[in-house]
């Protein structure tokens, strides 16, 4: 009896591990093993937005530049009585730089000089001018008088024509004279324009501000010479108000048209990571630009910067907002576009795609039906969310309404707050590590360490 006992008690326990094999192995073929990635529905706000990156710019920036030649031998000290530098506060009218006026010194000394020669050229003209005019005066009296005697034999003609000649040479002399008064008179002019201009350089060795802000760039340092020939160098980036500032962005043109005057902006800076910045659209500039084929327009976004935290230059990332929902229901854009397998579905629901085979198309006929491609003979629409019902999903019909791409809004009968929502199947590792054999033999893994020993 002992043996026989023990042979009965042997082949029950081979028929459970039997069994329980293929149970797992039934349940794992059913699908009921998945498992699902999910999500809950949340209520909130939905911006509807276009990103777009750009740059932070002072809203109005003075380029400093030198009108003349020469050598930088010092800077000027600020509001704060510290050097000219990056970040210094100036005024209207505060020493920047100095250049080395020597040169400039000369010629305006040598155009001094010439001016003082031209006066005193106009006043010699000047008596020059008497003398030729009081000539004329004791020219034209002898005249008068020959002419009252006459040629006779008081007065001998060859008198007579020297009293003339002398009267009309006297007359010329003194137009000359008047001719010769307004050349002086000119030259004058002309030294001192030069005067003027040679000041005018000599001035320009010392560089001023134009207006009271904060210099954002200094490009010159002492000892450098600056060239100015067609264009002047810049020495100095002048901002006129940091509390004031813009962001330049680079719209593509599919988009600009929904970019308009007034519009919100959000951006975020990565100086300031998670603080999220708000601005105005300005205006949109005309002048496209196109780069590897791609139009691109440039907005101008204003923003506020009383607190001068923003500095000049940074990268943007610019949302523009085209619509703002509030307290809507939202669910991830993956809930939406996960369809399920047959054999996932719960078998409630599995009727409807239970369609014979005949009424499928012919490229289908034959194979496991599955949602995705049998959604339009079942009669069930795309905007459908699948929740959780037991080791299954069941489909709930939804309106989908606008998105931000990770959220979109969505309406319908059974929807509320928390309800679980599958977004997809987890990894096939994670899925195999769970549906593995429980009875397959382990076999222990010696490190390479253990295997040199």
């Amino acid at each position: 009896m002992k043996p026989m006992i023990k042979i009965a008690i042997a082949a029950l326990i081979v028929l459970g591990l039997i069994g329980a094999t293929t149970a797992w192995y039934k349940k794992s073929a059913n699908g009921t093993t998945d498992v699902f990635r999910t999500a809950q529905l949340t209520q909130g706000d939905l911006r509807v937005t276009i990103s777009a990156t750009g740059t932070v710019e002072p809203e109005e920036v003075i380029d400093v530049g030198a009108q003349i030649a020469g050598q930088i031998l010092s800077f000027g000290q600020d509001v704060n009585g510290k050097t000219v530098d990056y970040g210094s506060v100036v005024d209207q009218g505060t020493v920047l730089a100095r250049i080395d006026d020597s040169l400039y010194s000369a010629e305006a000394a040598g155009a001094e000089a010439q001016v003082q020669s031209a006066k005193a050229g106009l006043q010699r003209t000047e008596a020059d001018l008497d003398q030729l005019k009081a000539k004329l005066r004791q020219a034209e009296r002898d005249w008068k008088r020959a002419q009252k005697i006459g040629p006779s034999e008081a007065l001998a003609q060859a008198s007579y024509d020297a009293y003339q000649s002398n009267y009309e040479t006297a007359k010329a002399n003194v137009a000359v004279g008047e001719a010769a008064i307004l050349q002086a008179r000119a030259n004058l002019a002309q030294t001192q324009a030069a005067l003027q201009r040679s000041r005018r350089n000599l001035g320009y060795c010392t560089i001023k501000s134009p207006v009271k802000g904060v210099i954002i760039d200094r490009r010159v340092n002492i000892g450098q010479t600056v060239v100015a020939s067609l264009n002047a160098p810049s020495l100095f980036l002048i901002a006129k108000d940091l509390t004031r500032m813009q962001v330049w962005v680079a719209v593509n043109e599919a988009d600009i048209g929904k970019i308009h005057p007034g519009q919100p902006v959000t951006f975020t800076v990565d100086a300031f990571s998670g603080e999220t910045f708000q601005g105005m659209v300005g205006k949109v500039r005309l002048n496209a630009s196109m780069t590897q084929n791609v139009v691109t327009y440039t907005v101008e976004i204003i923003t506020d910067n009383k607190d001068g935290r923003l500095l000049p230059y940074l990268t943007a990332n610019v949302r523009f907002e085209l619509q703002h929902l509030s307290n809507v229901l939202l669910v991830p854009n993956a809930a939406l576009r996960w369809d399920p397998k047959t054999e996932q579905i719960a078998p409630d629901f599995r009727k409807a795609l239970q369609q014979p085979d005949q009424n499928r198309p012919k490229a289908d006929q034959g194979r496991q039906p599955s949602l995705k491609t049998d959604r339009k003979s079942a009669g069930i629409d795309r905007n459908v969310l699948w929740a959780l019902q037991g080791q299954y999903v069941r489909p709930i019909q939804v309106q989908a309404g606008l998105s931000d791409g990770a959220m979109t809004q969505v309406q319908g009968q059974d929807l509320s707050v928390g309800l679980v929502v599958v977004t997809g199947i987890r990894d096939q590792e994670a899925k195999s590590a769970d549906t593995r054999n429980p009875f397959t033999p382990q076999f222990l893994r010696r490190s390479r360490n253990q295997e040199s020993r």
